[in-house]
Protein backbone atom coordinates (compact mmCIF):
# COMPACT_ATOMS: atom_id res chain seq x y z
CA UNK A 1 0.00 0.00 0.00
CA UNK A 2 1.37 3.22 -0.72
CA UNK A 3 1.49 5.69 1.85
CA UNK A 4 -0.51 8.94 2.30
CA UNK A 5 0.26 11.87 4.41
CA UNK A 6 -2.26 14.36 5.79
CA UNK A 7 -1.27 17.88 5.32
CA UNK A 8 -2.95 21.02 7.18
CA UNK A 9 -1.79 24.65 6.73
CA UNK A 10 -3.11 26.98 9.60
CA UNK A 11 -2.31 30.55 10.31
CA UNK A 12 0.05 31.57 13.21
CA UNK A 13 1.06 34.86 14.50
CA UNK A 14 4.48 34.36 14.07
CA UNK A 15 7.38 31.89 13.55
CA UNK A 16 9.20 32.14 16.31
CA UNK A 17 6.25 31.46 19.11
CA UNK A 18 5.47 28.40 16.36
CA UNK A 19 8.48 26.70 16.44
CA UNK A 20 8.75 26.94 20.05
CA UNK A 21 5.27 25.29 20.59
CA UNK A 22 5.67 22.36 17.92
CA UNK A 23 9.19 21.98 17.89
CA UNK A 24 10.65 22.08 21.14
CA UNK A 25 7.05 21.64 23.13
CA UNK A 26 5.47 19.03 20.93
CA UNK A 27 8.48 17.16 19.18
CA UNK A 28 7.68 18.17 15.85
CA UNK A 29 10.52 17.66 12.87
CA UNK A 30 11.25 21.27 11.36
CA UNK A 31 11.23 21.26 7.65
CA UNK A 32 11.36 24.40 5.26
CA UNK A 33 11.10 27.68 6.88
CA UNK A 34 10.98 31.20 5.42
CA UNK A 35 10.27 34.52 7.59
CA UNK A 36 6.36 33.40 7.15
CA UNK A 37 5.92 29.68 6.45
CA UNK A 38 7.18 26.65 8.35
CA UNK A 39 6.70 23.16 7.47
CA UNK A 40 6.97 20.63 10.20
CA UNK A 41 5.99 16.63 10.79
CA UNK A 42 3.51 16.12 13.29
CA UNK A 43 3.95 12.30 13.56
CA UNK A 44 4.76 12.19 10.23
CA UNK A 45 1.76 14.11 8.63
CA UNK A 46 2.55 17.53 7.29
CA UNK A 47 2.06 20.52 8.86
CA UNK A 48 2.71 23.94 7.33
CA UNK A 49 2.02 27.10 9.09
CA UNK A 50 1.77 30.91 7.62
CA UNK A 51 1.86 33.96 9.19
CA UNK A 52 -0.97 36.03 8.63
CA UNK A 53 -0.45 39.98 9.36
CA UNK A 54 -4.16 40.32 10.50
CA UNK A 55 -5.36 39.66 13.38
CA UNK A 56 -6.53 36.53 14.70
CA UNK A 57 -9.69 36.10 16.14
CA UNK A 58 -10.01 33.06 18.80
CA UNK A 59 -12.64 30.85 19.10
CA UNK A 60 -14.74 30.24 22.63
CA UNK A 61 -14.15 26.83 22.74
CA UNK A 62 -13.37 23.86 21.15
CA UNK A 63 -16.17 23.85 18.50
CA UNK A 64 -16.34 24.22 15.15
CA UNK A 65 -12.41 23.91 14.72
CA UNK A 66 -9.79 22.20 16.17
CA UNK A 67 -6.89 19.88 14.80
CA UNK A 68 -4.69 16.56 16.05
CA UNK A 69 -4.14 13.11 15.84
CA UNK A 70 -5.95 9.90 16.81
CA UNK A 71 -3.91 7.48 18.18
CA UNK A 72 -4.07 3.70 18.06
CA UNK A 73 -1.69 2.92 20.65
CA UNK A 74 -2.65 3.98 24.30
CA UNK A 75 1.07 4.01 25.05
CA UNK A 76 1.73 6.20 22.53
CA UNK A 77 -1.19 8.56 23.77
CA UNK A 78 0.13 8.42 27.23
CA UNK A 79 4.00 9.23 26.10
CA UNK A 80 2.81 12.27 24.29
CA UNK A 81 0.94 13.24 27.25
CA UNK A 82 3.81 12.64 29.46
CA UNK A 83 5.91 15.32 27.15
CA UNK A 84 3.59 18.41 27.38
CA UNK A 85 4.17 17.66 30.93
CA UNK A 86 7.66 17.47 30.74
CA UNK A 87 7.78 20.33 28.24
CA UNK A 88 5.25 21.80 30.71
CA UNK A 89 2.58 22.81 27.71
CA UNK A 90 -1.15 24.87 28.91
CA UNK A 91 -3.82 22.75 28.47
CA UNK A 92 -6.74 23.98 26.51
CA UNK A 93 -8.67 21.29 28.22
CA UNK A 94 -6.99 18.93 30.93
CA UNK A 95 -7.00 15.07 29.87
CA UNK A 96 -10.32 13.51 30.86
CA UNK A 97 -12.00 10.43 29.21
CA UNK A 98 -15.29 10.96 27.33
CA UNK A 99 -18.12 8.21 26.62
CA UNK A 100 -17.25 6.14 29.43
CA UNK A 101 -18.33 2.27 29.36
CA UNK A 102 -19.40 2.79 25.72
CA UNK A 103 -18.07 1.83 22.17
CA UNK A 104 -17.64 5.64 21.99
CA UNK A 105 -14.90 5.84 25.02
CA UNK A 106 -11.96 7.65 24.49
CA UNK A 107 -9.43 9.70 26.84
CA UNK A 108 -8.69 13.19 25.51
CA UNK A 109 -6.37 16.11 25.92
CA UNK A 110 -6.80 19.51 24.13
CA UNK A 111 -3.70 22.16 23.94
CA UNK A 112 -3.66 25.58 22.24
CA UNK A 113 -0.78 27.07 20.84
CA UNK A 114 0.35 30.78 21.17
CA UNK A 115 -1.55 31.70 18.20
CA UNK A 116 -4.72 30.19 19.04
CA UNK A 117 -5.36 27.19 17.25
CA UNK A 118 -6.74 24.45 19.24
CA UNK A 119 -5.11 20.57 19.34
CA UNK A 120 -6.97 17.64 20.36
CA UNK A 121 -5.02 14.50 20.63
CA UNK A 122 -7.03 11.06 21.39
CA UNK A 123 -7.20 7.52 21.89
CA UNK A 124 -10.60 5.21 21.34
CA UNK A 125 -10.59 2.07 24.30
CA UNK A 126 -11.77 0.09 20.61
CA UNK A 127 -10.92 1.32 17.45
CA UNK A 128 -13.98 0.55 15.83
CA UNK A 129 -14.92 3.98 17.38
CA UNK A 130 -12.88 5.87 15.06
CA UNK A 131 -15.29 5.83 12.09
CA UNK A 132 -17.27 3.17 13.41
CA UNK A 133 -20.53 2.79 15.51
CA UNK A 134 -22.69 4.48 13.80
CA UNK A 135 -25.53 3.27 15.85
CA UNK A 136 -24.52 5.69 18.39
CA UNK A 137 -24.77 9.60 17.68
CA UNK A 138 -22.81 11.52 20.42
CA UNK A 139 -20.18 13.54 19.03
CA UNK A 140 -17.78 15.60 21.12
CA UNK A 141 -18.67 17.32 24.51
CA UNK A 142 -22.57 17.25 24.50
CA UNK A 143 -22.68 15.35 27.81
CA UNK A 144 -20.37 16.85 30.23
CA UNK A 145 -21.78 13.99 32.70
CA UNK A 146 -20.08 11.18 31.07
CA UNK A 147 -16.29 13.03 31.30
CA UNK A 148 -14.17 11.97 34.07
CA UNK A 149 -10.42 12.89 34.75
CA UNK A 150 -8.02 10.71 33.34
CA UNK A 151 -5.73 9.17 35.91
CA UNK A 152 -2.02 9.56 34.93
CA UNK A 153 1.40 9.38 37.12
Amino acid sequence: MTKILFHLAFPVKDIPSTKAFYIDGLGCLAGRESSDSLIMSLYGHQLVAHVVHESLESQRGIYPRHFGLVFYSENNWMALLEKVHDKRLQFYQKPKVRFVDTPLEHRTFFLADHSGNILEFKHYKFETAIFGETDFHEVGDADFAQQVPVVTH
